[in-house]
């Protein structure tokens, strides 16, 4: 049995994780970049997700009772996680940024947090508090204003394709994705072994797809490179980013944990800063303050925080 930590009730261990989120989902972004072109979207999903369940395997079997139930008594739960989790955000993304800009796809994406929010609002009967609402709105702009290069006037100018609507899609699953973590059958696994099986399940999901690629001649990986960017995949982006997620989900409920998506723009400039010697630009300064400002503004305490918090982790709260 997974232990469990009380929704809301986060220590300095769990907001550390917490911002450790972004960092590790931004990383995809660096080893991603360079490999498009060089092998085929579904192709990466599947190598990428393929090598996270063998590295899970170990801990798939020593919870292998509970990991043989979880999927025997709850298929088609197990199946949509890894088709929302990742194939729909593995290889539809990838796929959807040969036809769309990274600025285009980083707008449309962020908006992921937002659909968590309406989603429970329309399902759960979860309610939204100005402050929250505030936040999320300071902490957007910030991600407009990184994405426009800190002229407003250019959003009249981005056009949009069918690369952006694959992207819309995957924010919307992405965003039903992270409010099935909170399905209280998941939490009879221990998370390792949790993140294994749902692993395998993208694994088959983006199996037939990259087969239809392989068979009509897509790329392979063909270098040392390109195994490096895939493996720099499996443990940053892969491994580590979507348990430090279910460990957030888990801990704060998925509305909070969604929030970690408007922190991936500003910590993908200094990454690129980093790691690919991109300059840094004064817009990105002003948009990053935006962003933290706007997270921080959502993700404070206040009267009334921890009734909405248990009602996002799907608990009811105790009465006074």
């Amino acid at each position: 049995m997974a232990v469990q930590s009380k929704a809301g009730s986060g220590g300095a261990l769990d907001w550390f994780i917490f911002s450790l989120v972004p960092i590790f989902f931004a990383s995809n972004i660096i080893f991603g970049r360079g490999i498009i072109g060089d092998v085929a979207p579904y192709t990466t999903a599947f190598l990428r997700w393929a090598g996270s369940t063998l590295v899970m395997l170990p801990f798939i079997v020593m919870d292998r009772r509970a990991s043989f139930a979880f999927v025997r008594n709850h298929f088609w739960l197990w199946l949509l996680l890894g088709g929302l989790g990742m194939g729909v955000c593995g290889g539809l993304v990838y796929w959807s940024l040969t036809y769309t800009s990274a600025a285009n796809g980083t707008l449309i994406y962020t908006t992921s947090p937002l659909f968590i929010i309406l989603f429970q609002w329309m399902f759960s009967g979860r309610s939204v508090s100005g402050r929250e609402l505030a936040g999320m709105v300071v902490a957007f702009a910030g991600v407009i204003y990184i994405v426009v290069h800190g002229d407003p006037v250019a959003l009249l100018h981005l056009k949009f394709n069918i690369g952006d609507l694959g992207i819309l899609i995957a924010a919307i699953c992405f965003a039903i994705y992270s409010i099935l973590l909170k399905n209280p059958h998941l939490q009879e696994l221990r998370p390792l072994a949790l993140f294994g099986i749902i692993a395998f399940s993208g694994t088959i999901v983006l199996l037939p797809p990259s087969l239809a690629e392989f068979l009509s001649g897509g790329a392979v990986p063909s270098s040392a490179s390109a195994w490096w960017k895939i493996a720099g995949m499996v443990a940053f982006a892969s491994l580590a980013a979507f348990f430090c997620f279910q460990h957030v989900v888990r801990v704060f409920g998925p509305a909070t944990a969604g929030v970690t998506l408007y922190l991936m723009p500003p910590v993908s400039i200094v990454m690129a800063v980093l790691f690919l010697g991109e300059t840094f630009e004064p817009y990105h300064a002003l948009g990053i303050v935006l962003v933290l400002g706007g997270v921080v503004l959502a993700s404070l305490k206040g009267k009334g925080v921890k009734g909405r918090r248990d009602a996002d982790a799907g608990h009811k709260p105790a009465r006074s």
